[in-house]
């Protein structure tokens, strides 16, 4: 997803369309055009979630949230040493 067409995740999106809830679901995957990863990512509403957090998910290709417990995983994982 483009920058221009991510929904606003400034705190004030309560009805934002497109936008997916945060923290809805325990496992997603993301890509390297998804970094710096962060949750909730910039696809979510922020109105009802916990502060946002960046995650390292570089060099291993997976990550979990400290908040929430969610878990990302690097779909194109060529981790980097």
């Amino acid at each position: 997803m483009s920058p221009s067409t991510r929904p606003s995740t400034n705190g004030t999106d309560k009805g934002a369309g497109g936008s997916m809830p945060a923290n809805a679901e325990r496992s997603y995957r993301v890509s390297r055009d998804d970094l710096p990863l962060s949750c909730p990512t910039p696809d979510m509403s922020l109105w009802n979630s916990h502060p946002r957090v960046y995650l390292p998910i570089e060099k291993t290709g997976r990550a979990s949230c400290p908040y929430c417990g969610a878990e990302f995983v690097l779909e194109d994982a060529s981790v980097s040493s």
